[in-house]
C-alpha cells in the first residue's frame, strides 16, 4: 500500500495538490459577495500585438487575421528575424507592420527590436506577444482585457489549448497533440489557476505564445536577457525579481490555440527547448527573497526528484515484473526475486502509475469533450518519462552550456487563411 500511494504522489506531485487547494479556495472566494469596485480596462485599441516570426510562411497570414479580428490592423507588428521563406512577404500583404531583421538574433531580441523600432510603449497601454503559429479565440480580449481591471495586475498570462485543425497526419501526431493538449488543460486548471490567486502571485511562467504585459513595466523588463533560449520564463522571474506586481490567471480567459509538434522529433526538440529555458532561468536569477522563490524552491526540488523517480520507474517495473515471474515459476533458488517483490510489488508500482494517469486522461476527455484520450492513456505514462529524461538533460545542459537564443521552428501544417 505504501508503495502505490508513493507511486501516485509522485505522479500526481506534492506541488500539484497544493496548487489545487489554492484552486479551490479562489473558487470559493468568488463566490463571497466583495465590496471592491472593479476598476476600468484597457480597451482593444490600446493593445500592440507583436508577433516574432522566423520561416513560419505557412501559418503566419492566418495568425495575422486571427490577431487582426482583435485589434485595428495597424496594431499588428510582425517581426521576421532572418527568415529566408515568404514570411516577409506575406505579412506584409497581409496588412500588418513588418520589421525584417537580418540575420536573426533570437525570438528575445527580435521582440525588443519591434518593440523599440516603433516606440510601441509610448503608443500603447497593453502589449500582447503572439507566436506566429497562434491563433487568438474570438473572445481572447473580450474575456482578457478585464483582468487588468485590478490595477496591481501587470501581466495576463494567456491560456493554451492546442490547435488540431488542421488535423496531424500521422497516428504519432495525433498522439503526441492529444497528449500537449492534456498537459494543457492538467497544468492550468490544477497548477496555474491556483498559482494566481490574489495573495499568491506564484506563476512561474507567463507564456509567449499568446499573453499580456503592461506596456509601462517593459523597461524594467530585460526582455533580451543574453544566454538564454526562450524568454518568457525570464520576463515572468523579472517581473517577480523586481516586484513589478502581480500577473493574472484565469482558464476561462484569453484562450489561444497553438500548433504544437506533431512529429518525434520536433516534439523532443521543443520539450528540451522549454526545459532548458526554464533551468537557464533558474541559473540567471538564482534566489530571492519572497513567497514566489521559496514556492519555487519547493517545485523545482520536487521537479527534479520526480523526473529522477519517474525515468527511473519504468525500469523499476520491469525489474519487479521480472521477479515475480521468477518467483511465480519457482526459478528463484536465492529468494533474491521474492525479496524485490516484497520490497517493490509490481502491481502496486503498475497501479500507482496508471490510476492518477487515468484520471487525468478522463478529466481531459470530458472538459475537452474528446472520448479519444481515454483510448490514448496508455501510452502517455510513456511520454511523460521521456519528458523526465529530457527534463533532466535540459537541467544538466543548463549549467554548462551557453546559447545565444537564435532558434528555428518545428514543422509547421499550413493553415488554411479563408477566401
Amino acid at each position: 500500500m505504501l508503495v502505490f500511494l508513493f507511486t501516485m504522489l509522485l505522479v500526481v506531485g506534492f506541488n500539484t495538490i497544493l496548487w489545487i487547494v489554492a484552486g479551490a479556495a479562489r473558487v470559493v472566494a468568488a463566490r463571497v459577495p466583495s465590496s471592491s469596485v472593479a476598476g476600468s480596462h484597457p480597451e482593444p485599441s490600446d493593445v500592440a500585438i507583436v508577433i516574432a516570426a522566423h520561416n513560419e510562411e505557412l501559418v503566419i497570414e492566418a495568425t495575422i487575421r486571427s490577431a487582426a479580428v482583435q485589434v485595428p490592423m495597424g496594431n499588428v507588428f510582425v517581426v521576421s528575424d532572418g527568415s529566408t521563406d515568404d514570411t516577409v512577404r506575406l505579412a506584409s500583404e497581409a496588412g500588418a507592420t513588418v520589421l525584417d531583421l537580418q540575420p536573426n538574433r533570437g525570438k528575445a531580441g527580435a521582440i525588443a527590436a519591434i518593440v523599440k523600432q516603433y516606440q510601441l510603449p509610448d503608443r500603447f497601454e497593453v502589449l500582447m506577444l503572439l507566436d506566429a503559429d497562434t491563433q487568438l479565440s474570438p473572445d481572447y480580449l473580450r474575456t482578457g482585457l478585464p483582468l487588468f481591471s485590478d490595477p496591481g495586475v501587470v501581466t495576463v498570462a494567456g491560456r493554451a489549448t492546442t490547435l488540431i485543425d488542421p488535423r496531424p497526419p500521422t497516428r504519432m501526431g495525433r498522439l503526441l497533440v492529444a497528449y500537449r493538449e492534456r498537459l494543457y488543460l492538467s497544468v492550468q486548471y490544477f497548477q496555474k489557476f491556483g498559482q494566481a490567486a490574489r495573495y499568491l502571485n506564484a506563476v512561474s511562467i507567463v507564456p509567449g505564445f499568446a499573453s499580456m504585459y503592461r506596456t509601462r513595466i517593459l523597461s524594467s523588463v530585460d526582455i533580451a536577457a543574453p544566454g538564454l533560449v526562450i524568454e518568457d520564463y525570464n520576463m515572468t522571474f523579472e517581473v517577480h525579481a523586481k516586484r513589478l506586481g502581480r500577473i493574472a490567471f484565469h482558464p476561462g480567459a484569453a484562450v489561444a490555440f497553438t500548433q504544437d509538434p506533431d512529429n518525434l522529433h520536433d516534439y523532443m526538440r521543443q520539450v528540451r527547448r522549454w526545459s532548458l529555458g526554464f533551468w537557464q532561468t533558474v541559473r540567471r536569477h538564482g534566489l530571492h527573497r519572497g513567497r514566489f522563490w521559496a514556492l519555487l524552491v519547493l517545485s523545482t526540488g520536487e521537479l527534479v526528484t520526480s523526473s529522477i523517480l519517474m525515468a527511473l520507474l519504468l525500469p523499476l517495473i520491469l525489474v519487479s515484473v521480472t521477479a515475480g515471474l521468477l518467483a511465480a515459476f519457482g526459478l528463484d533458488p536465492t529468494g533474491t526475486a521474492a525479496e524485490i517483490v516484497a520490497v517493490v510489488p509490481p502491481l502496486a508500482l503498475v497501479l500507482g502509475l496508471l490510476i492518477p494517469d487515468l484520471m487525468l486522461s478522463l478529466f481531459a476527455a470530458v472538459v475537452s469533450r474528446r472520448p479519444g484520450y481515454l483510448v490514448r492513456w496508455p501510452i502517455f505514462p510513456f511520454l511523460r518519462v521521456l519528458d523526465a529524461v529530457l527534463n533532466l538533460r535540459a537541467m544538466f545542459e543548463a549549467f554548462v552550456l551557453r546559447t545565444d537564443g537564435r532558434w528555428s521552428s518545428p514543422t509547421r501544417r499550413l493553415v488554411s487563411t479563408g477566401s
